[in-house]
């Protein structure tokens, strides 16, 4: 029967049991393998078994066990609904322990169906730790994290003591729920209380969490009172580290780890990158690259992400290379920082190139090629690419917003750019920021309308920024307006203070209209204000 079923013939299997009397594991395994959980259940009422003729053993098989069972190859609620009719009918679910399996099993394999899991487990007088870990985990994962504190209470009131599996959930959940750090404490307490502070994957929750709600003293505090970090526990703490911004601190656990895996390098060229230090994240990259250690997508984004803030576009074509002689996958995140890459280093061909040869595209990818096009000057095809986008089904978010609205500027396409912004607000349901504002200031400005341009900000529901205060100021400079140019650049002084540019430009718009004695009056203003003009820097980027 055994060969049988490992060649799924199910009829000769039922043959044989019907004929011998053999136990019906076997015959309920291959039923569950074949997806044929109709048959298994047929069988077991057929035969006349019950449920505790069956015993544990079988239902293991069939549901429980090394993942032969249907509940894996269910796709709908209806098909567990049948599922859960059928061993109730056969009182399979008389149980606890049995119940609380089943229960956690929906939950692990079939997280959308949470909610009909959580329902078996209510009815469940005495659920495992098993169980309840089960809904916490999978609770945690979800986009409503703070769920799971009911099952860590309900663990508690039936007077079962969580253990390491219960706090790790927990603490994802506390980072999760970022608005409330009190949670956070309160688990950590806990943690304390039950005697599980040295669980190498409590600590390293412990951590994360911190990092998520931004707490950077609290995080050295607790990494300095764990007696023995491992491996886990120090890539951790450098990634919160970097995460928050505190490169030096995350460098120098960086330095001292015996033992560093991709997951630390990967962090702490990242943290470089995010931090505005690309050529420190480049360094350590070729040290990694050196080392031999294996490079993967998360490291070569970080690069390409260098790259784009160096403006280096030989090393980024260099990385590109790279990528492909050790054929990573032009994954959705890598092509896009790849098109990121080339579209803001100049090269708007090859950002194409590489944009129209991914298989896959998320919004962000869309984005980044409409945004590449309007910054190399390319309005009109930006926008074209924008009503592309609409027709792949495609919906655009805060960043396609800003990007295709700075293309109608170069372009001078006023009214579409007006239509655009409506339909952003009405449309998709998006409230504008100051950067949309800051475009459809420089819609209307570079357009000429520097009226409109002015109307516009006044009627604006949120006070206005420099940022759109300064797009009508260079405006203004290109249009040879000196008394919107005035208003434009008291209000900013307003907001700014002391900002050298401010008076520099309207200085120069005076002198553009041989104001001279306007001239002199802002030199004087920025000299008793100690306004002092910064000096600008070139930079050029060199290939090791």
């Amino acid at each position: 029967m055994s060969g049988e079923s490992r060649r799924g013939r199910v009829g000769a299997i039922r043959r044989a049991f019907l004929a011998n009397g053999f136990p019906c594991t076997p015959l309920l395994r291959t039923c569950a393998d074949s997806v044929l959980f109709e048959s298994s259940s047929c069988h077991c009422s057929s035969s006349g078994r019950n449920s505790a003729a069956l015993g544990p053993d079988a239902l293991s098989d069939v549901c429980l066990c090394d993942g032969h069972w249907p509940l894996g190859s269910c796709k709908t609620l209806k098909e567990i609904n049948q599922i859960h009719s059928q061993l109730l009918v056969n009182g399979f679910l008389s149980d606890p322990d049995l119940v609380s399996k089943f229960a956690a099993s929906i939950a692990l394999k079939h997280p959308i169906n949470i909610e009909y899991s959580v329902q078996i487990l209510d009815r469940c007088q005495n659920p495992t730790v098993f169980a309840l870990n089960s809904l916490l985990r999978v609770y945690s994962k979800s986009s409503t994290p703070e769920k799971s504190f009911r099952f860590y209470k309900s663990m508690l009131e039936s007077n079962k003591k969580p253990d390491n599996y219960t706090f790790t959930f927990l603490i994802k959940s506390c980072a999760q729920c970022m608005v409330v750090k009190d949670l956070g404490l309160g688990v950590h307490g806990a943690v304390l209380k039950y005697g599980l502070y040295h669980d190498p994957h409590v600590q390293s929750g412990l951590i994360n969490m911190y990092a998520e709600l931004g707490c950077l003293e609290a995080l050295k505090y607790l990494f300095l009172d764990i007696q023995d970090t491992d491996l886990v526990t120090q890539t951790a703490m450098v990634v919160a580290s970097a995460r928050l911004g505190d490169v030096s601190f995350a460098r120098q656990l960086f330095d001292k780890m015996p033992k560093r895996d991709v997951i630390a390098w990967n962090a702490m060229i990242t943290g470089y990158v995010q931090c505005g230090e690309p050529s420190n994240g480049l360094e350590l990259f070729y040290t990694m690259e050196k080392k031999g250690l294996k490079v993967n997508e998360c490291s070569m984004v970080s690069v390409l992400s260098a790259c784009t803030q160096l403006g280096a576009l030989d090393i980024g074509r260099w990385a590109h290379q790279y990528i492909a002689r050790k054929k990573l996958k032009i994954s959705v995140i890598l092509g896009s920082a790849l098109v990121d890459m080339y579209a803001k280093c100049g090269d708007i061909d090859m950002a194409m190139e590489v944009f129209w040869g991914m298989k896959e595209k998320n919004v962000y990818t869309w984005s980044g090629a409409i945004g590449g096009l309007a910054m190399n000057g390319y309005g009109g095809k930006c926008v074209e690419l924008y009503r592309r986008m609409l027709r792949e089904d495609v919906k655009p978010n805060e960043v396609t917003f800003t990007s295709v609205l700075k293309g109608c500027s170069i372009a001078g396409l006023v009214e579409e750019g007006c239509k655009l912004f409506e339909s952003m607000i009405k449309e998709y349901g998006i409230k504008p920021q100051l950067e949309h504002y800051g475009c459809m200031v420089d819609l209307y400005g570079l357009s000429g309308r520097l009226d409109g341009a002015l109307s516009f900000i006044n009627n604006m529901p949120i006070e206005p920024h420099a940022h759109v205060w300064g797009a009508l100021l260079k405006a203004c400079k290109l249009h040879k307006n000196v008394e919107i140019a005035e208003l434009a650049s008291r209000k900013m002084v307003e907001l700014k203070g002391k900002n050298d540019g401010v008076y520099v430009e309207l200085s120069n718009i005076y002198a553009d209209f041989n104001k001279w004695n306007s001239v002199c009056d802002m030199r004087y203003e920025m000299k008793s204000k100690t306004v002092v003009k910064i000096p600008g820097v070139s930079l050029i980027n060199t290939l090791r």
